[in-house]
């Protein structure tokens, strides 16, 4: 497509998006329901294909020397389409939400005033990777009552393409208008440009991708964004803790899969079980081949560990995403330092404690500036599915309107209504 195309092909995105955006919204939950229903039949009937698309996908990705971590992200396994149908029905049981009139409080004027739970409208969405994206923020946006506008990476366009194809099907199945989700074909970056730039349609971008992807996105879009911008997340194994505990979830934390974001990337200890702790999760770390870059007191620890690849942490790695088998590891004092350095080098997604302290926890949870704090849990777990969202179309770090793993109300907004029997100001 030309320039001139462009501008053509993104103006009919945004002005069908807008129209088809009347009819979403009042769509009855039933109808709601059946789309996503059908979008998970059709996912699970349809593996084998797409499994062919995805194939086209990964051999380019591969040819073009995209590093493994990216590779992984592209991979549409049988057990990542399962997730998907399973994500769609979820949201098939959950409760509609769209029309939900929440505080109604009387007034002493003797009106009712309340807030009414209603769609955003149409919202785009700029992804890198994982095609399984374009199911979730299709299928949310369906059960949300919105319409979508979604633009995956130039990695993924056949994978993508594929998945919309089904997502069309679902949607005409269920009588939706079939602009309800629409696909940018094109790979052209201008498309993005135009994207983020189009407030009479689109009515906010949620960027998911690179730290680069991202804060072009935040600079240039002129319409709201719902962002994040990296996981640096943390794990701090306190004391006292249950040792066999931490050293189960800092493994999981670290190794369950290198490539999300929610895979933490730095392991703080206290000292009081440094001694202890460490050789037991460095052998681990060193068994599957996990790079550990620590502080001086840690790597003194570490030495022992037979086959540990180790490095001296330098500042930036406490500010690192490595999306990659290589952890930053820290000896602090205490709860109190452990605190000051998330806040300091965390890019507020997610952090965890392990302790059997009662108020070391509430400490935690209160001080640690993040979007999703736990407490003797994986980092791992920071995903909409497993908080029973649904699925999500990405984990926001932002403070103002959704934050954290966005789901269905994290697409709507509020208005107040107000109910009156004739009542006039005084």
């Amino acid at each position: 497509m030309n320039a001139l195309n462009i501008v053509e092909y993104t103006q009919n995105l945004g002005l069908h998006a807008k129209i088809a955006s009347a009819q979403m919204a009042r769509a009855s939950a039933a109808v709601k329901n059946r789309a996503l229903l059908a979008l998970a039949r059709l996912l699970r009937e349809n593996v084998e294909a797409l499994q062919v698309d995805n194939a086209r996908d990964l051999e380019r990705a591969q040819a073009n020397g995209l590093s493994d971590p990216m590779v992984d992200r592209l991979r549409l396994t049988p057990k990542v389409l399962e997730t998907c149908a399973q994500g769609c029905e979820q949201l098939a049981a959950m409760a509609d939400v769209i029309g939900e009139i929440i505080g109604m409080k009387q007034q002493p004027s003797g009106i009712r005033v309340g807030q009414m739970r209603v769609p955003i409208g149409v919202f785009g969405m700029i992804y890198e990777s994982r095609p399984n994206v374009t199911i979730e923020a299709a299928s949310l946006s369906i059960k949300s009552g919105n319409a979508c506008i979604l633009r995956g990476g130039s990695e993924a366009i056949d994978s993508n393409k594929a998945l919309a194809r089904l997502v069309a099907l679902a949607l005409a199945e269920a009588g939706l208008p079939e602009h309800g989700v629409q696909l940018v074909q094109t790979t052209d970056r201008e498309a993005v440009g135009r994207l983020i730039a189009m407030p009479e349609y689109v009515d906010v971008i949620i960027p998911r991708g690179g730290k680069g992807l991202i804060e072009r996105i935040s600079r240039e879009a002129k319409v709201p964004v719902i962002k994040h911008l990296d996981g640096n997340c943390h794990t701090y194994v306190d004391d006292p803790c249950d040792l066999a505990m931490a050293v189960k979830v800092a493994d999981n934390a670290k190794t369950n899969k290198y490539s999300p974001c929610n895979a933490s990337e730095s392991l703080l200890v206290a000292r009081g079980v440094a001694a202890e702790f460490l050789p037991r999760i460095g052998a681990i770390y060193a068994g599957k081949g996990v790079e550990m870059r620590g502080c001086p007191e840690s790597l003194a620890i570490l030495q022992a560990v037979a086959g540990a690849k180790l490095a001296a942490a330098t500042e930036q790695d406490w500010g690192e995403e490595y999306l990659a088998p290589i952890i930053s590891i820290k000896v602090v004092d205490g709860l109190d330092q452990a605190i000051a350095h998330i806040n300091q080098y965390s890019s507020h997604h997610t952090d965890a404690i392990l302790t059997r302290d009662h108020m070391h926890a509430q400490r935690f949870l209160r001080e640690v500036d993040s979007a999703s704090c736990m407490v003797n849990a994986s980092t791992r777990f920071a995903d909409g599915f497993e908080y029973g969202l649904g699925a999500e179309i990405g984990i926001s770090t932002d403070k103002f309107h959704a934050r954290g793993p966005v789901g269905i109300e994290g697409l709507t907004s509020l208005k107040y209504v107000v109910l009156g029997e004739g009542e006039v100001r005084a």
